[in-house]
Formats: C-alpha cells, sequence, structure tokens
C-alpha cells in the first residue's frame, strides 16, 4: 500500500463508480467548464482549475437526484469536467494564433478537433504510464488534488461548501448577465490625462471573475502582474509617448493601447520568452529526476494488485500512444503537403510530448498544477519546434513562409495541449488514490473528459469569436461593422504571444528592439529574485485587467490576517497553530466563493455569446440604457462587497472588518516604514 496510508474508501469496498449517471452529469459538465475556461483564457490569459468547483457542482446534481451516490462516483464527475477545462487551456493558448497570424480567418473546427484529440489523449495516456510511479512509489504530495479530495470528503459528511458555491455561481451569472447580457454597466472603466509632457492612465475591467482569480492566486502572485501592469502602462508607454509622441486618436486612453499594441506588448513577449527558458532551467533538477524516474522500470511491477492499485494495462496504454503519433504523422502530412516535414514533426511530437507530459506531470506533484510553468514549456516548446521547422523545412524542402508558420504553430499546438493536460491528469489521479477510486475507472473517465472537451472547444472558439472576436489583431484583420475599434474583442494574450514569435521567426517583423528591451528587463527581475513569468504577463496585459486581480488579492490577504488578529489579538507575531486554522478556513472558503464566481461569469459569458450569435441582443431588445463610469463602478462594488461577505462568513466569530482593515493597514505601513530604516540598511 502506498505510504499515504489507507485511502477513504477501502481497497475491500467497490461501491459504484462510473456508472451511466456519472456519464451524463460528468458530459454535461465538462462541456460547461471546457466553455467557461476557455472564454476566461480567452479574455484574460489566465485558467483555473475546475476540479473542485465540478466536484461541488458534481455532489449538487447527484444527491439532489439521487440518494445512493459514492464519493467515488462525484470523483469520476470531477475527472471527467476538469479533463476538458485543462484541455481548453492547451488549445486556447495555440490553436487562436492561427488567427492572430492571418492563416485562418475562422476556426476550423476539424482541425482544432484533432489537435485537441491527438495532444489531449497522448498526453493523458502518457501520465497513465507515469501514475504509479509519480503516485504511489514516489507518493509525490499534489496540493490540488489533496484539496479536491478533502472537499469530496467534506461533500461525503456533510458541509456548507456546496450550498457556498452555488449561491457565488449564481451571484456570477447574474452579475455576467447583467454586464455582458444586458449591458447595463460598462465592463470597463478607463480614462487618461496630459501630464508634463506626457500622459497618465487609471483603468479598471469590471469583472468579479477577475477578482475570484486574484484572491485565489493570492496577494504575491496578484501583485507581481499588477507590478508588470503598472511597468507597461505606466511606466513604458508613457516614455514611450514623451519620447516618440502620440499616436492621433480622440480618446486619450486610447492612444494609451495603441502605443502598448504596437510596442510595448513586445517587451512582455521578450520577458516572457527569457522567463519561460529560465524557469525550466530552474527546474532542471525536478525534470531530470522526473524523466529519470519515469524511464527507470518498477521494482514492483509483477507484485499483486489491489483494486485501488489496478491501471489500464501499460503495453495497451503503449500501443495507443504508438497509434496516436501515428496518426499525428497522417495528420501532419494531409495539413502540410510535405511526407518529411511531417514525419520529423511526428517523431519531435513523440518525445518532446512524453518529455514534456513527465514534466508537467512531475512539478504538478511537487509545486501543484497552478504553479506548473506550463506556459514556459509552451514557449520553450514553440522555440525548438520553430528551429525543427525551420532546419527540415527552409534549409532542406525551401518551403513558403505560410506553410512553415502554419507546420511550426501544428506542431506546437498538439505538444501544448499534452502538457497541459498532463499536470491536471496527475492531480485528479491523486485524489482518486485518496479517496480510494479504481485507477483503471477513473482513467476511463479522463478519456471521456478528453474527448469530450476536443468535441466542445472547437465550437466554443467559433462562437467567441463570431460573438466577440478572438485578440484584436485577427479583428482588426477583419473588423465587423458593429465593431470598428475591436473594443469588444478578446485579448487572448498567450495566442497573440505565440503569434508574435512565429511571425517574427518566419516574417522577420518582430519587433526585436522592445523584445530585447523585455529579455533585458527580464534578467533583471532574475537577478532581484523576483518572479520573472509573472511580471512578464502583467507587462503582456493592458493595465485595466491587473486591477481587479490585484483587488482579489488584496481582499485575501486582509481576510486571512483578519483571522489572524480574531485569534492571536496581533500581527506582530508569527501566528499562533490555531491562527493558521482559522486563516486556513477563510482561505478555503474564499477559494470556493471565487470558483463559484468564476464559473458563474465565464457560463454567463458563452450564453450571451450564443445569443449574439443568434442576433439577440438582450439590452437592445428590452431597450436597455448603459449607466455611467461612476455608477458602474458602484455596481461593481456592490458585488465586491457581496463576494467579500461571503468569503468572511468563515472568520472567528467577534470582530469587524472595518476596524481590524484599519489595523492592517497600520501594521503594513509600520512594516514599510520600517523596511527602510537606516538599521536595516547596514
Amino acid at each position: 500500500m502506498s505510504a499515504l496510508g489507507e485511502p477513504y474508501i477501502p481497497a475491500s469496498e467497490s461501491p459504484k463508480e462510473l456508472t451511466l449517471r456519472v456519464l451524463i452529469v460528468g458530459i454535461l459538465l465538462g462541456i460547461l467548464m471546457t466553455a467557461a475556461n476557455a472564454y476566461l483564457g480567452l479574455k484574460v490569459g489566465i485558467t483555473v482549475s475546475a476540479s473542485i468547483p465540478a466536484a461541488v457542482m458534481s455532489m449538487i446534481i447527484l444527491r439532489t437526484l439521487f440518494e445512493d451516490v459514492s464519493i467515488l462516483e462525484n470523483n469520476a464527475v470531477q475527472t471527467m469536467a476538469s479533463a476538458g477545462e485543462s484541455l481548453a487551456a492547451g488549445i486556447i493558448f495555440t490553436v487562436p494564433a492561427l488567427l492572430v497570424i492571418g492563416i485562418w480567418d475562422d476556426i476550423q473546427w476539424l482541425d482544432t478537433l484533432i489537435i485537441a484529440l491527438l495532444g489531449g489523449l497522448l498526453g493523458t495516456m502518457f501520465t497513465i504510464a507515469l501514475r504509479r510511479l509519480f503516485i504511489v512509489e514516489e507518493a509525490l504530495p499534489y496540493p490540488e488534488g489533496v484539496a479536491c479530495r478533502e472537499v469530496l470528503v467534506a461533500g461525503e459528511e456533510g458541509g456548507e461548501g456546496a450550498l457556498a458555491i452555488l449561491y457565488a455561481l449564481g451571484i456570477g451569472a447574474i452579475y455576467g448577465l447583467m454586464v455582458k447580457g444586458f449591458k447595463v454597466t460598462h465592463d470597463n472603466v478607463e480614462s487618461a490625462w496630459e501630464f508634463i509632457g506626457t500622459r497618465l492612465y487609471a483603468g479598471m475591467d469590471l469583472s468579479i471573475a477577475l477578482l475570484s482569480v486574484g484572491y485565489i492566486v493570492g496577494i504575491r502572485i496578484a501583485s507581481f502582474i499588477f507590478l508588470g501592469g503598472v511597468i507597461g502602462y505606466g511606466v513604458l508607454v508613457p516614455m514611450y509617448g514623451l519620447i516618440r509622441g502620440w499616436p492621433d486618436s480622440p480618446d486619450l486612453a486610447y492612444g494609451f493601447y495603441l502605443i502598448w499594441k504596437s510596442q510595448v506588448r513586445y517587451v512582455g513577449v521578450g520577458a516572457m520568452v527569457v522567463g519561460g527558458v529560465y524557469t525550466l532551467w530552474s527546474m532542471r533538477k525536478t525534470i531530470i529526476t522526473g524523466l529519470s524516474k519515469a524511464l527507470i522500470k518498477s521494482d514492483n511491477a509483477n507484485e499483486e494488485l489491489l483494486r485501488t492499485e489496478i491501471d489500464l494495462p501499460l503495453d495497451k496504454v503503449m500501443i495507443v500512444c504508438a497509434i496516436l503519433v501515428g496518426l499525428t504523422f497522417l495528420y501532419y502530412w494531409w495539413a502540410t503537403g510535405s511526407l518529411i516535414l511531417a514525419l520529423a514533426g511526428a517523431l519531435f511530437l513523440g518525445i518532446v510530448s512524453f518529455f514534456f507530459a513527465a514534466v508537467a506531470g512531475y512539478i504538478a506533484g511537487v509545486v501543484g498544477s497552478s504553479n506548473s510553468p506550463v506556459s514556459g514549456m509552451t514557449i520553450a516548446t514553440l522555440l525548438f519546434t520553430v528551429a525543427l521547422v525551420w532546419v527540415v523545412g527552409d534549409f532542406f524542402l525551401g518551403l513558403a513562409t505560410e506553410e512553415l508558420m502554419l507546420a511550426t504553430l501544428l506542431i506546437a499546438a498538439i505538444v501544448a495541449s499534452s502538457a497541459a493536460i498532463a499536470g491536471d491528469v496527475m492531480q485528479d489521479l491523486k485524489t482518486g488514490h485518496m479517496v480510494g477510486a479504481t485507477p483503471w475507472k477513473q482513467q476511463i473517465a479522463e478519456i471521456i473528459g478528453v474527448i469530450t472537451g476536443a468535441i466542445v472547444i472547437g465550437p466554443t472558439l467559433q462562437l467567441l469569436h463570431n460573438a466577440f472576436r478572438i485578440s484584436k489583431t485577427a479583428c482588426e484583420m477583419n473588423p465587423r461593422a458593429g465593431d470598428p475599434l475591436c473594443e469588444n474583442a478578446l485579448f487572448a494574450p498567450q495566442a497573440e504571444l505565440i503569434g508574435a514569435i512565429v511571425q517574427g521567426a518566419f516574417g522577420g517583423d518582430l519587433n526585436l528592439e522592445m523584445v530585447m528591451l523585455g529579455a533585458i528587463i527580464a534578467v533583471v527581475l532574475i537577478m532581484l529574485k523576483m518572479p520573472v513569468m509573472s511580471i512578464a504577463i502583467g507587462i503582456y496585459l493592458p493595465l485595466l485587467l491587473s486591477v481587479p486581480i490585484m483587488l482579489g488579492g488584496i481582499i485575501s490577504y486582509f481576510a486571512i490576517n483578519a483571522a489572524y488578529l480574531r485569534i492571536d489579538g496581533k500581527l506582530d507575531r508569527e501566528p499562533s497553530k490555531e491562527a493558521q486554522d482559522a486563516a486556513k478556513k477563510v482561505e478555503n472558503r474564499g477559494v470556493l466563493i471565487g470558483a463559484g464566481f468564476i464559473a458563474g461569469e465565464s457560463i454567463m459569458g458563452v450564453f450571451i455569446a450564443v445569443l449574439i450569435v443568434a442576433k439577440l441582443e438582450l439590452n437592445l431588445f428590452f431597450g436597455v440604457t448603459t449607466l455611467n463610469d461612476f455608477f458602474s463602478l458602484l455596481f461593481f462594488g456592490w458585488f465586491v462587497g457581496v463576494f467579500i461577505w461571503l468569503a468572511t462568513r468563515a472568520l472567528p466569530k467577534g470582530g469587524n472588518l472595518i476596524s481590524e482593515a484599519v489595523i492592517i493597514l497600520q501594521n503594513i505601513t509600520r512594516n514599510f516604514i520600517n523596511a527602510f530604516k537606516l538599521t536595516n540598511l547596514k
């Protein structure tokens, strides 16, 4: 048995697990989570794990309709739902880049389906082969998998977490309907002013989903993303405007966007490239350890296994992997028309996909899926792919530039999808191991979830592209009559980044001056031991998207410190064990509320897209007048207040949030001043 101890459901018991009702609910939730995460990722470039909200929603649905529901059924449902969500992350970071560089005018459903199926199934198969090694023998912690186990057990034993996320889901959906559907308020507010020959900017995206993202990632990551936004919009854009002049634009704030789009975002490109490579380099020991263990045959291969340790047959899994690589070769040949390039691409894919599946699975086990450098792995994959395609396609075969860019993105998209799903699969299998799931049944649930996500992601992307346009770059190539400035376009930052790298590699139009500046900034950040990727993402995103993320991080910080204050009475010492436990409860409840807000607003965003494509715009149909910026902020502020109220219900009784916020602010100010005292600078 594993060093983790006896699972929640012992191996000697065999409760219901992969039932018909599980398949139906799992597929439906998988469709919702895939669509919601695709919307969120394209809007801001950040995706969140669907495991916990899927687990809670599964419990709500199954226990409402049936009485004899087992914890293993709930686990199978969250497995299927989260598989589609993680696959969406890999696809939306790469496939829309084909729109950015102008190779596609619309999302090609068949190509997207093939890429998602090949990449998703390949990543799943590789991680199935690694499950016993990483989860049983190495007993890696997999923090998000453990957290999901706690949610499942809490639901099994009764608790208020399910009710909390249900409230949040409804509130998030209502907010999304009001802002995106009826357009009662603006979805962002921004302004700019002339100042000593240059300009100052202030703006904020009024999204409770982004607020929730900030709460979930915490104050540290949120502050670094915000710092990147300040560097980009608050420093680099005004400096560029002061030195080289501002573009002609009647709207001063739009002038900020024009300089950011044409110049400063390439600083983010350079910083992300250097940051991605450095992140992988800094984890080289972990990567080498994971690969070496993955390639060494287990000594326990011939032992008789319990129900809770039976995987899908490894020989069959390897055969499927070989078939998938062969199908990838045929797809590349069909898509590029080059036999030699297709063969090289398929061989490269087989090796690199296993490499990144092992890397992503191992790193997720050590630091969690949320901290796994998928963006860095995607960028590194892209750079290697560019080199391969340039040598084979350009140097030897002399293919045209468009053919080279297409081949590069097709290869990189499948590898990225494989890596994106690997960490999530391992987290789910860890959860299953702890609750006592049957591995081969859970692995079948993973496969069904991947297939569901692959089928859904293409139509979802097309729907979002038709309704909003995916990326401003793609929109500006072919703007719609109703949105000539592409103000409603989804940012799709990773797709824009990948498109810029590919175009720069083969088209020679990459803004190298700004890319090099970004690389220099990244080196400085590395020397200062700061999280370069978080700051680079902030530079690459418009500042208005970073502000609600920062606000969410601040709320998280204040809620956790309020728990310390209520238990210990002061903040100038290490919190007691009781205070830490209270803070953890507050943090966990906030995460549940945040996950519900994200799912609610994102799912409603997809629903609104359906209405827009159907030419039914609720604001026009009902004659709704949009409130001005001031009242838009008040409307958003009310929902922020609701978020705070719900998230802080877990605080120990006896306290006042306003007075506690004042004390916490005083403590922050005092620590900040003390940091600059001469005695600390010796």
